[in-house]
């Protein structure tokens, strides 16, 4: 019989995908334990993540059968590929250490929000520290395993705490008085503790310290921004609404969260400064990312929050640059100074995916820019009240001939990043790539 070469690579990772994972040990059980296959195909893989949104699987396969055998075979690799994509996702591998709960007195917790924390064997010097808080419904695990903050603790040594919200329902302390003032008590006084325990206990560089969200998350990393801007440097907001919005008795505000809440940019900076009273130090910078088809905390939130930490942070309102497409198709970036960045995810639900790799960029701990091509993704199974949505990436798949090409380190690959404002790394692309000009932010070896 004759013999069929194929080779294929699946770019992106979309609805399919998505299905694919979610049944990922049925569909790898029924691939991999049909010892009939090895009849008809021999498979070889290899994989590279190439950007936040694409992940390649290379599948060489000889196929021993007939043309319209081979045929078959060729949707059953690419099939495969896809399962191979998806579950070699970073963030989706387990990190090497486990999350660890924290049961010593931190110091003034008056809801007794729960503690657990990530530490990977090599820390960095200086040592930073992520808090990442959970959305509605959700718990430190959930949010530890929904998102790649430890895996990529591994590499580049930081800590990571997840606070775990105290009450049934999973929400956070986003609207008493106590919570949304300096040392005033609520969930906000717990997590600032969490951060000086770490300070204190862990070595962590009290310079070095960012905070990041999902949905409740996200609205509670607002808070503490405001009320504790003194404890860090950069903030990461997933899918939520300006400080203050939710302020009132009730844990829910329909108000709020349907995006009828509207005020100005002075009025909402009051709402921040309010806080902290007479305090004139540093604020951390901001980056916001909202979906505009989010029906849970609509997008008119999104412009309600750029215009209340641009005027926080003394800054127009006024983009200052805006680029299409960044860091994924249907993305837009705003940046308004160098301390606001806002990302608008045309047709995604609640909540838009967590992009860890330009958080980290943002913080400053990878000392790339805030678009990095070998940025990751993760999309946490978030659930707030009422029920939440998620609209993910699109998904292509390609035959390609083309080989993984390996470089030494003066220079970068095919994919690799060359340029882009705060851009540290190599800006010669090995031959026969070219560094190509995308955005201010980020130039690619294509």
């Amino acid at each position: 019989m004759p013999s069929v070469s194929n080779s294929f690579y699946v770019r992106g990772l979309g609805k399919w995908g998505n299905y694919i994972w979610k049944h990922k040990q049925s569909a790898q059980s029924w691939f991999f334990h049909r010892s009939w296959l090895s009849r008809y195909i021999q498979l070889r893989w290899v994989v590279q993540r190439v950007s936040s949104m694409t992940v390649i699987a290379y599948i060489s396969s000889q196929s021993k059968t007939s043309a319209t055998k081979a045929m078959f075979s060729k949707s059953l690799i690419k099939y495969a590929a896809a399962i191979l994509a998806v579950a070699t996702i970073p963030g989706i591998q387990a990190a090497q250490n486990g999350l660890q709960q924290v049961t010593a007195n931190i110091g003034p917790n008056p809801n007794n929000v729960g503690m657990f924390v990530y530490k990977p064997n090599k820390l960095a010097n200086p040592l930073p520290l992520i808090v990442a808080i959970h959305y509605c419904t959700g718990t430190a695990q959930a949010y530890f395993s929904g998102t790649q903050y430890a895996t990529l603790a591994d590499t580049y040594g930081y800590i990571v705490v997840y606070p775990n919200s105290p009450r049934s329902g999973g929400c956070f302390d986003v609207n008493t008085p106590q919570t949304l003032s300096h040392n005033g008590g609520g969930d906000s006084q717990g997590i600032a503790s969490m951060v000086t325990y770490s300070i204190a206990t862990y070595g962590v560089s009290a310079s070095h310290v960012y905070v990041t969200g999902t949905s409740s998350g996200a609205m509670m990393t607002n808070v503490m921004a405001g009320s504790y801007p003194d404890l860090f440097q950069a903030a990461s907001i997933y899918s939520g609404v300006p400080f203050g919005c939710f302020a009132g008795a009730s844990d829910w505000n329909s108000a709020c969260a349907t995006g009828t809440i509207s005020k100005t940019a002075a009025q909402w900076g009051d709402e921040v400064r309010a806080a902290y009273p007479g305090y004139s130090g540093s604020r951390p910078k901001m980056m916001i990312w909202h979906g505009t088809a989010d029906t849970t905390l609509y997008y008119e939130n999104f412009s309600q929050e750029i215009l209340e930490w641009t005027n926080v942070l003394g800054v127009s309102s006024t983009a200052s640059t805006t680029v299409q497409n960044d860091p994924q198709s249907g993305y837009t970036m705003t940046t308004y100074g160098s301390t606001v960045v806002a990302y608008s995810a045309a047709g995604v639900g609640h909540t838009v995916p967590v992009h860890e790799s330009i958080d980290l960029a943002w913080f400053g701990i990878t000392g790339g820019s805030t678009t990095t091509p070998t940025s990751t993704s993760s999309t946490p199974a978030t659930t707030s009240t009422p029920a939440t949505t998620s609209a993910p990436a699109t998904t292509t798949t390609t035959t390609t001939t083309q080989a993984v090409t390996t470089v030494g380190t003066t220079t970068s690959p095919e994919w690799g990043q060359c340029g882009g404002v705060y851009w540290t790394g190599p800006t010669v692309c090995a031959a026969p790539f070219t560094c190509k000009y995308s955005n201010a932010y980020y130039s690619q070896c294509l």
